[in-house]
């Protein structure tokens, strides 16, 4: 595995934040939110960052400048984006279009891209709350700005864009829709966008009746035996995973598991496998792997193209902490297969159903450990002019949710930043048991056994 420097120290100086505004006038108007969009589970707001490199044909070009420009130019087609969400009876969440806007902060920094992006990440981006800076009374989720952008020039030249995006507005493919639609007007582009944006949230509206067709493992509600670990001391810490490391790992299975496992699957596997062995839960404690799916391209849920609203569900699958921590990594890999194939459009009519009928709940977190694999969804495409990211992806993990995310490191190397969040002293035994996943020589490979926690954290 991949070792980290030490966190950094410098200085940022950053303007007060400002509204940026549509730059031409939008219809003022009610717009309701779907009935995914609007679950507990979606109500927070989700931090995104990309950092680029000084390109010479952009010598003389202020990225504020640009990005704020082109911003303005944007929120006209994506105009929602600068209205506010209330809440009406049974908790419907709808966007108010007032046009107010959304927050945008100008920053310099006295450091380097290469300082912050090297061949490794930062752990856990712990550098984040300066290049994101977090605007008093912003971070609610009715009333306040959707969005949140600071951009920061940095004294090589190169620059980092980071956005908080409140979640019920937009999934991962459909936020990258928006920034792709700046990024279009940052590079030049004139007229309306290359995809138009499409609201539509009544598509994945509830039916009429409801009806929940699919045992629903994410959204049970249970009691935890364990100690809550909201009480503990958190950290947040950021993986590589290269080739080599996909490699020690797929050398724990038989070879037709190493054959028809995806790196996806065999990733989650040992990340849920080395997770529940660091928290030392009891052997009967119930556990469940929840990979959020994506419904756009189901051919029966027909999601418009342009969408941009949420089209993700968590389907969970539910062991025992003592079966995943020790059975074979191939019985874990067999159970994310489970988890992934429960999703179809239908799953996705059911969860709607779900929420209007359980009162839009949140997703169980007693034992859950939720994966979003962003690898593939285009924030490391985004180009604003200046070339494609040296990263760009999720910026931080939380206690429940990991976030994977592609990454290339200074030797070209691809690979997958995995962002993981959990107490202390789990962090460290979690770290352990990853080496012994991630060694290239398995001398039996399919014996492994995790190291034995006594104590419960």
């Amino acid at each position: 595995m991949a070792s980290f420097p030490p966190s950094l120290v410098f200085t940022v100086r950053r303007n007060e934040p400002t509204l940026v505004l549509p730059s031409k006038s939008t219809p003022r108007e009610l717009k309701q939110l779907s009935d995914i969009d609007d679950q507990e589970g979606l109500r927070f707001q989700v931090p995104v960052i990309m950092f680029y490199k000084r390109k010479l044909s952009m010598e003389g070009e202020d990225p504020v400048k640009v990005i704020r420009e082109a911003l303005a130019e944007a929120l006209v087609f994506y105009y929602p984006f600068a209205g506010r969400l209330i809440e009406g009876p049974n908790r419907k969440l709808m966007v108010d279009c007032t046009s107010e806007g959304v927050l945008f902060i100008e920053a310099d920094a006295d450091i380097e891209v290469n300082q912050l992006i090297g061949d490794t990440i930062d752990p856990g981006f712990s550098y984040l709350d300066e290049l994101l800076h977090d605007v008093p009374g912003s971070e609610g989720i009715l009333g306040c700005p959707l969005l949140l952008i600071q951009v920061t020039r940095f004294r090589c030249g190169g620059w980092a864009f980071a956005i908080r995006l409140n979640h019920t507005m937009s999934d991962g493919p459909g936020f990258v829709q928006f920034l792709t639609t700046i990024a279009e007007f940052a590079r030049g582009a004139e007229g309306a966008p290359f995809v138009p944006p499409v609201w539509q949230r009544e598509f994945l509206a509830a039916r009429q009746p409801p009806s929940i067709t699919f045992q629903h493992h994410e959204y049970e509600q249970v009691i935890n035996t364990t100690t809550d670990d909201n009480n503990k001391s958190m950290t947040n810490k950021s993986f590589f995973f290269g080739p080599k490391e996909i490699r020690a790992i797929r050398n724990h299975l038989p070879p037709h598991h190493r054959a028809t496992s995806s790196t996806f699957d065999v990733l989650t596997a040992c990340l849920w496998r080395c997770r529940t062995c660091a928290l030392g839960l009891d052997p009967n404690e119930t556990v469940r792997i929840s990979c959020i799916a994506n419904g756009r391209g189901k051919h029966d849920l027909r999601v418009p193209r342009g969408y941009y609203g949420n089209v993700i569900a968590y389907p969970a699958l539910v062991s025992r902490a003592g079966m995943i921590s020790t059975s074979p990594l191939a019985y874990v890999v067999e159970e994310v297969k489970k988890a992934k194939a429960r999703m179809t459009g239908e799953y996705f009519r059911s969860v709607a159903d779900l929420m209007v009928t359980k009162g839009r709940p949140l997703y169980t977190v007693a034992g859950n450990y939720i994966v979003s694999d962003n690898t593939r969804v285009g924030f490391d495409t985004i180009d604003f002019g200046w070339g494609k990211p040296v990263y760009g992806g999720p910026a931080r993990a939380s206690p429940v949710i990991s976030f994977y995310a592609r990454f290339k490191d200074n030797r070209g190397e691809d690979g997958t930043v995995v962002l993981m969040c959990l107490p202390e002293a789990a962090m460290e035994r979690f770290q352990e048991e990853l080496k012994k996943m991630t060694r290239e020589q398995v001398e039996d490979p399919f014996d492994y056994k995790p190291t034995k926690v006594v104590s419960k954290l």
